[in-house]
C-alpha cells in the first residue's frame, strides 16, 4: 500500500495577499520538489473532500463556526484576526484542508494506505475550539483525531507537533480529553504566547530556548516523547508537520536541519509499527522559506514512503 497525498486545488485558492508567509507558492514549492525527487510518481494521490459540519462541530463550536463563514469576503481581503487572512476562497479551502485529514483517517482504518501526508493549507494547530489564530481557520489535525476517536472508536490517539510555535490549539481542544495523547516541541518565549503547563501523562509539552539546534530537539524527542508514546500505546498518531523550525527559516530562531525531519518521522514510524499498526497520518502546518520546507517535506515523505512495509 503506497502512502497518500491528499490534497486539493481549492487550496490554491486561499489567497493572503501579498508579502504574506502563509502563501500559495507553499504547495507549489512541495509539489516541485517531489516532482524533481521522482516520489510524486509513487504517492497515491488522492483529492480531498469537504469537511462535513458534524466532524467541525466535535471539535469548534456552533458559534464558532457561524462566525467564520460570516466573516468570509465576498471579495478583497479580510481579517479574523491580526495573522489571520482571508478571502472570498478560504473558506472552501479551509474545508478541504480539514477534509484532507478525515479522508486519511477513512482510508487507513479501511486498509486503502498505509499513512498520509496532507499537503493542505490553510494550517490548523493554533485555531482553538472557539478562536482563530496563527493563519488558521479550522484545527485540521484535531477534526481528523476527533473523527478517528467517534467514528472508529479508538481509544487511544497520539497527537505530535514539531511546529516551531506551539500548537495552542490543538493543547486547548484536547487538554481534558484521556484518549489524546499530545506531544509538542517548540521556541518558548514566542508566539502565540500561550501557557506552558507542567507536563502530565497525557500533555508533553516541550518548550526550546530560540538557540536550540538539532540536539535539543532530537534529546526531547528521545527523552520525553518517546517514553509517553510508549506508554501511551496510541491506535494511531497523527503529526501536526510544521517545518518553521529550520535554520533557514527567518519565522523563528531554533535551527533545525533537512535530516532532524527525517529523523523524526523515522522514530515515529518506529512507535507507529509496534503501537499503532502503522498508522501514521501527517498534514502541514508551519514553513515558510520555500526551499527549506521543500526539501524538508521531501525527507519526511520519502521516510513515511520507504518505511511503509
Amino acid at each position: 500500500m503506497n502512502t497518500a497525498y491528499i490534497t486539493h486545488a481549492d487550496c490554491l485558492l486561499h489567497d493572503t495577499g501579498l508579502g504574506h508567509p502563509e502563501s500559495i507558492q507553499r504547495l507549489h514549492a512541495i509539489q516541485d520538489r517531489l516532482l524533481a525527487s521522482q516520489l510524486y510518481d509513487f504517492l497515491l494521490h488522492i483529492d480531498a473532500p469537504q469537511v462535513t459540519e458534524h466532524q467541525l462541530l466535535r471539535v469548534h463550536s456552533n458559534d464558532y463556526l457561524a462566525q467564520v463563514m460570516a466573516e468570509i469576503p465576498a471579495e478583497g481581503y479580510a481579517h479574523l484576526d491580526p495573522d489571520t487572512v482571508i478571502s472570498p476562497d478560504s473558506l472552501n479551502a479551509a474545508y478541504r484542508a480539514a477534509g484532507a485529514v478525515v479522508k486519511a483517517v477513512d482510508m487507513i482504518m479501511n486498509n486503502e494506505c498505509k499513512n498520509a501526508f496532507c499537503a493542505v493549507r490553510p494550517p490548523g494547530h493554533h485555531a482553538e475550539s472557539a478562536k482563530t489564530g496563527g493563519f488558521c481557520l479550522f484545527n485540521n489535525i484535531a477534526v481528523g483525531a476527533a473523527h478517528a476517536i467517534a467514528h472508529y472508536q479508538l481509544e487511544r490517539v497520539a497527537i505530535v507537533d514539531f511546529d516551531v510555535h506551539q500548537g495552542n490549539g490543538t493543547e486547548q481542544i484536547f487538554f481534558n480529553n484521556k484518549r489524546v495523547l499530545f506531544c509538542s516541541t517548540f521556541q518558548h518565549p514566542f508566539y502565540p504566547y500561550t501557557p506552558v503547563y507542567e507536563m502530565t501523562d497525557r500533555m508533553v509539552s516541550l518548550p526550546l530556548d530560540a538557540t536550540a539546534k538539532s540536539d535539543a530537539f532530537r534529546q526531547a524527542i528521545t527523552d520525553h516523547w518517546l517514553p509517553a508514546i510508549d506508554r501511551f500505546k496510541p491506535q494511531m498518531i497523527f503529526i501536526s508537520a510544521g517545518f518553521d523550525a529550520h535554520q533557514d527559516d527567518d519565522m523563528s530562531g531554533v535551527s533545525l536541519t533537512d535530516q532532524d525531519y527525517g529523523w523524526v518521522t523515522k522514530q515515529l514510524m518506529k512507535v507507529a509499527k509496534q503501537y499503532s499498526e502503522g498508522r501514521i497520518i501527517s498534514s502541514l502546518e508551519g514553513g515558510y522559506e520555500l526551499h527549506s520546507l521543500a526539501r524538508s517535506v521531501e525527507q519526511h515523505v520519502r521516510t513515511l514512503m520507504k518505511l511503509n512495509s
